[in-house]
């Protein structure tokens, strides 16, 4: 009877690919219509002026400018405040 184990292949040798999420463009900098501005899983930043939602939560820039954030308490469905951050696209 053998003592160990042979050494055939590893049960956890696997991984995901990575998603590459975050954010894309930083305050201050310019950006064109369309352009992503953040890659979210759920909605960790919110939408703000000039910005949309896709329905994979990405934010995208609607029109051509500068991105600005803004923290700003949010008054949630459960009448809780919550502090979030707000990305909105200022005109050039």
């Amino acid at each position: 009877m053998a003592t160990k184990k042979a050494g055939g292949s590893t049960e956890n040798g696997r991984d995901s690919r990575s998603k590459r999420r975050g954010i894309k463009r930083f305050g201050g900098q310019a950006v064109e219509a369309g352009e992503v501005l953040v890659r979210q899983k759920g909605y960790w930043y919110r939408s703000g002026e000039n910005t949309y939602v896709a329905k994979d939560w990405t934010i995208h820039s609607r029109i051509k400018g500068k991105v600005h954030f803004k923290k700003s308490k949010i008054l949630k469905f459960n009448r809780r405040r919550e502090i979030a951050t707000t990305i909105s696209v200022l005109p050039a």
